[in-house]
């Protein structure tokens, strides 16, 4: 029986801690969802599966007034607490499970950020996490998440820095379907990730079912340049290769 994502990361969360961009994704996707939910300042946010807090911490940084972190993991949360109580910054974490209610009243938040969550759960969950997400947003509040790129699976061999394991599966069969992967840190550690394979029409069709009426605004992500040129051997076997997409929408 495949261990449950709180199992995961509580075996893993030790892999994960970080102050600084050392994932491939703390490259490739993070630095762009940063960018995107600007301005920051004076924002009140949620974040939804927010791991050991690293973008959390980030928002704040960069001003938030407001940071709710929740993640299903009580070690990824045992090392957000403690990074917290070390370095205080008044961001609030939780243990919990995104596809549940969360607990706050509607329209408390002005954004809400999704960092690679949704590729955890399975259609109806996502749908129950962005319905959540609707509920708590402030009108024209912004939700903002990011995803692996539904054809990675597909485009890339199951090799380092980054894959997903889809054993023969389809592009649209495979729906709901897990891919185990792992991820690589540019110290040469690996971690584990997971793909809960979902296409494009996926994402657009659970916004819409949530209650969000406006066109989202959608990013291909991928090593760009500067990665290759800062390090050629670590970035090179993904050049011009769709790792995330990155999705931003309007309440």
């Amino acid at each position: 029986m495949n261990e449950t994502n709180a199992e995961l990361y509580n075996r893993s969360a030790s892999d994960w801690q970080r102050t600084e961009p050392i994932l491939l994704s703390d490259f490739t996707a993070r630095p762009f969802v940063l960018s995107w939910c600007k301005p920051i300042e004076g924002q009140h946010v949620l974040d939804l599966g927010c791991g050991e807090g690293y973008i959390a911490r980030q928002l704040k940084k960069r001003g938030a007034a407001r940071v709710e972190g929740i993640d299903i993991s009580r070690e990824m949360i045992a090392g957000a607490t403690a990074t917290e109580k070390a370095e205080p910054l008044g961001i609030h974490f939780q243990v919990g499970d995104a596809s549940q209610p969360t607990g706050f009243d509607d329209e408390t938040f002005d954004l809400v950020v999704a960092v690679f969550l949704f590729n955890y759960v399975d259609r109806e969950q996502m749908t129950s996490i962005m319905k959540e997400a609707f509920r708590v947003l402030r009108s024209g509040g912004r939700f903002i998440f990011s995803v692996p790129h539904p054809c990675f699976p597909f485009l890339h061999e199951e090799q380092p820095p980054f894959y997903f394991q889809r054993d023969g599966a389809g592009y649209f069969s495979g729906r709901d379907r897990l891919f185990e992967g792992r991820i690589w840190r540019r110290d040469g550690t690996n971690v584990p990730v997971r793909c809960v394979h979902k296409t494009l029409d996926d994402y657009f069709h659970s916004l819409a079912a949530a209650g969000f009426t406006s066109l989202p605004a959608v990013r291909e992500l991928y090593p760009q340049p500067e990665h290759l040129e800062m390090d050629p051997d670590f970035f090179g076997p993904l050049k011009d290769t769709p790792l995330h997409l990155a999705f931003h929408i309007v309440s």
